[in-house]
C-alpha cells in the first residue's frame, strides 16, 4: 500500500514549468529601464560636477568626467553656509513636525472617522480644500499671526505652520481607514468597560500604526524640502534651513555651479540615509492594507 499511495519525489518538480517571458514582458521590461535611466540622470550628473573645479566645468562642460577630485566645493559649501548649523535646523524641525502632524491627524481622524461627529462630511471637504491651496495665498496670513505671536523668525512659526498644514492631508487619509473601522469592534470594547482614550490606543491605533508610519516618513521628507515659507519666515542665518542654504549660492550676476551641486550633494544625504533607514517601514505600510 506504501508503494501505491507514495508519490515520486521530482514529480511535482517536473510538472512546473516557469512562465516564459513574452515580447510584452521585454518590452516593458526595457521601458522600467529606460525610466530608471532618465530619473538617475540628473543624480549623475550632480555627482559628476560636485567634484570639479571651476576651470574644468567651464572647460569640459557639466556631462565630462572631472579630471582630478576637487574637494574644495564641498569644503566651501560647508563653510560658507554653516551647513551645521543649517543641517540641525532641518533635522528638529522636520522631525518634530512629523511627530506632531501624524498624532494631530490620529485624533482629528479618530473624531471624524469613529466619534462620528456632526458635518464631518464638510470638515474633509475643507481639509482637501487646505491641501490644494498654494502657500502664496497662506504666506501673509501666516506672517501676520506669526508676528503678533511673537515668534517672527522662530523656527517655532515653521514647527506650528507645517504641522497644521501636513495634518490636514494626514487626517484625510487616516479618516478614510477609520471610516471603514468595523463597528462590531468597537463596540465589543464598549462592553468591555473600556473609554475612548482605551479605544484609541488599545484598539484603533494598532490598525492604523502602518499608516501613520508611511506619514511620519512623507511627513519629514516634505517638511525638509520646504523653501517659500521658511525663506520668509526664518531671515537669519541662525534659524534658516539646509533648501534657503542652497538657494544663497545663487547669485544674480555669478554662480558657482561646482559648489552649488556639491551643495545638493551633501543636502541630499541625510534625506537619503533617512529613506534608506526607513525603506522597510515605508514598504510594510504601503502594504499593509493589501495583506490584510
Amino acid at each position: 500500500m506504501a508503494g501505491v499511495i507514495s508519490h515520486p519525489r521530482g514529480a511535482s518538480a517536473s510538472t512546473t514549468e516557469r512562465p516564459k517571458k513574452t515580447l510584452a514582458t521585454w518590452l516593458m521590461l526595457a521601458a522600467a529601464v529606460i525610466v530608471a535611466i532618465l530619473m538617475l540622470a540628473p543624480f549623475i550628473i550632480m555627482l559628476l560636477n560636485a567634484f570639479k573645479s571651476p576651470t574644468d566645468y567651464s572647460t569640459n562642460g557639466p556631462l565630462s568626467f572631472p579630471t582630478h577630485l576637487y574637494l574644495d566645493g564641498l569644503t566651501s559649501f560647508w563653510q560658507r553656509v554653516g551647513f551645521e548649523t543649517k543641517l540641525w535646523n532641518s533635522i528638529w524641525t522636520s522631525g518634530l513636525v512629523a511627530v506632531l502632524a501624524v498624532v494631530l491627524s490620529l485624533f482629528n481622524a479618530y473624531a471624524i472617522g469613529v466619534g462620528r461627529i456632526k458635518g464631518r462630511l464638510w470638515i474633509v471637504a475643507l481639509l482637501l480644500l487646505a491641501n490644494m491651496l498654494p502657500q502664496e495665498v497662506l504666506i501673509y496670513p501666516l506672517f501676520t499671526m506669526m508676528q503678533e505671536l511673537g515668534l517672527g523668525n522662530s523656527q517655532w512659526s515653521i514647527v506650528i505652520i507645517f504641522t497644521v498644514i501636513q495634518s490636514a492631508f494626514g487626517t484625510y487619509l487616516l479618516a478614510s481607514v477609520l471610516g471603514t473601522f468595523p463597528p462590531a469592534l468597537l463596540e465589543a470594547a464598549r462592553l468591555d468597560g473600556a473609554s475612548r482614550w482605551q479605544i484609541l490606543w488599545r484598539v484603533v491605533f494598532p490598525v492604523v500604526r502602518p499608516s501613520m508610519s508611511v506619514l511620519v516618513i512623507f511627513f519629514f521628507i516634505w517638511t525638509w524640502n520646504e523653501f517659500f515659507i521658511p525663506l520668509v519666515m526664518l531671515t537669519t542665518n541662525a534659524t534658516q534651513t539646509v533648501p534657503i542654504a542652497l538657494a544663497s549660492l545663487q547669485g544674480d550676476r555669478m554662480l558657482d555651479v561646482p559648489t552649488l551641486n556639491a551643495g545638493a550633494l551633501v543636502s541630499l544625504v541625510p534625506t537619503l540615509i533617512f529613506f534608506l533607514l526607513f525603506q522597510r517601514t515605508l514598504t510594510r505600510g504601503v502594504t499593509a492594507g493589501a495583506v490584510k
